[in-house]
C-alpha cells in the first residue's frame, strides 16, 4: 500500500471523526467518534513512520480537499445519518451505527451472533423483478395510449406497434444500462473499501481490534467483554475482515451483485411487463386491440399493485387497487395529451 496515500486517508479519517464528533454532541456517539478520530491519528502515525524509513516525503499537515469540506458541511447541516452512504464511501468507520435495525435488535455477543442480522436478507430479486415489470408495463401503456390519441388513421395500428416496440426497446436497454452502471459503481466502491480494510488489517490488527470494540461498546456490549469480542474476531482473518466490513464500514460484502446479472434482470423484466399493452396489437388491429390492451393492462396493474404489498406491507386489494388508479390516470393522461397534440398538429 502506497504510504502517502494510506497517511492521508487516515488523516482524513480522523479529521471527518471530528466533524462526526461534533454534530453528535451530548450522545454517546460523540466519545465513540472523538476516540476514533485519535485512533486514526495512532494509525496516521505508523504510515508516517514507514513514509520516513521508505524515503517518502509527507506534508506538513492535513489538508482536506474540497470534497472533504463539502462532506463535512453536509453533514453539519443535515446530520450523519443522511450522509451515511457518502462517509462509508470515504472509509469512515462506525456507519452500521446508522443503519436501520429491527426492534428490539441486541448486540451481537459470541462469534456466531456477528453479522447474523445481515444474512437470510433475500427477496430483492424478487422486488427488482416486480418493479422492473411495473415500470415497464406502466411506461408502455402510457405510450401505447398517447399515441392511440394522437393517430386515428386506419393505418394507427401498425404505427401504434412499431410505437410500442420502440418504447419496450429503448426502455429496456435504457434500464439494463442503469442497472449495470449503478451495480457497477457499487460494486467498485465496496471492493475499494474492503482492500483498504484487508491491508490496515495485515498492517495493524491490533488497532483494527480496538476501533472494532469501540464500535461494539457504542452498540452496548460492556467495554472488556466489547474488547474481548473484537479480539477473537480479529484472530480469524476472514472472519475479522467481514466483521470489519460490516460493523466498521457499515457496508454489506453479501450485496455486491453482478453488473451483468442486474443489466439483464432488469432488461427482461422492464420487457415483460411491455409486453402486456403491446401483446393484442399483434393478434387483432383497431379499437378491439385498443380495448384489449386496455383490458390487459389494468388486471396487469392491479396484479403488480397486489404484489407490491408484499413488500410494502398494504393490503393486496387495496395495493392493487391504488396501482390500477395510479396506471390509469397515467395512461388516460397521455390519451388525452396524445389527441390534443393530434388534433392540433393534424
Amino acid at each position: 500500500m502506497n504510504e502517502l496515500a494510506s497517511w492521508n486517508e487516515e488523516k482524513r479519517s480522523a479529521w471527518l471523526y471530528r466533524v462526526i464528533s461534533d454534530s453528535e454532541s451530548g450522545t454517546v456517539r460523540q466519545v465513540l467518534f472523538l476516540e476514533l478520530a485519535q485512533a486514526a491519528e495512532r494509525q496516521a502515525g505508523i504510515w508516517a513512520a514507514q513514509a520516513a524509513k521508505a524515503g517518502v516525503a509527507l506534508p506538513q499537515a492535513y489538508q482536506p480537499e474540497l470534497r472533504v469540506r463539502i462532506t463535512a458541511h453536509l453533514v453539519r447541516r443535515f446530520g450523519v445519518r443522511a450522509m451515511r452512504p457518502v462517509l462509508a464511501a470515504m472509509k469512515v468507520r462506525g456507519m452500521s451505527l446508522y443503519a436501520s435495525a429491527p426492534a428490539g435488535h441486541a448486540m451481537p455477543a459470541t462469534l456466531e451472533q456477528v453479522g447474523r442480522r445481515h444474512r437470510g436478507m433475500g427477496g430483492n430479486n424478487l422486488r427488482a423483478a416486480v418493479f422492473g415489470i411495473n415500470d415497464g408495463l406502466v411506461s408502455n401503456a402510457s405510450l401505447i395510449m398517447g399515441v392511440a390519441g394522437a393517430t386515428s388513421s386506419s393505418g394507427s395500428g401498425a404505427v401504434i406497434m412499431l410505437s410500442g416496440i420502440a418504447g419496450l426497446l429503448a426502455g429496456a436497454f435504457s434500464m439494463a444500462a442503469g442497472e449495470y452502471l449503478s451495480v457497477r459503481s457499487q460494486r467498485e466502491m465496496y471492493e475499494y473499501q474492503i482492500g483498504l480494510e484487508r491491508d490496515e488489517l495485515e498492517q495493524y490488527p491490533a488497532e483494527e481490534a480496538a476501533e472494532l470494540a469501540l464500535i461494539f461498546q457504542a452498540r452496548g456490549l460492556e467495554r472488556e467483554e466489547a474488547r474481548s469480542l473484537a479480539e477473537k474476531l480479529i484472530a480469524d482473518p476472514d472472519q475479522a475482515l467481514d466483521t470489519l466490513t460490516r460493523e466498521e464500514l457499515g457496508l454489506n460484502p453479501d450485496e455486491l451483485g453482478s453488473p451483468w446479472g442486474a443489466a439483464l434482470f432488469s432488461f427482461f423484466a422492464f420487457t415483460l411487463g411491455a409486453m402486456v399493452p403491446l401483446l393484442p396489437f399483434l393478434v387483432t388491429a383497431g379499437a378491439p386491440a385498443l380495448f384489449s390492451a386496455i383490458g390487459v393492462s389494468a388486471v396487469a396493474l392491479f396484479a403488480v399493485g397486489a404484489a407490491l404489498s408484499l413488500f410494502t406491507g398494504r393490503h393486496a386489494v387495496s395495493g392493487g387497487l391504488r396501482m390500477l388508479v395510479i396506471g390509469g390516470a397515467a395512461g388516460g393522461a397521455t390519451y388525452l395529451i396524445g389527441k390534443a397534440l393530434g388534433v392540433s398538429l393534424g
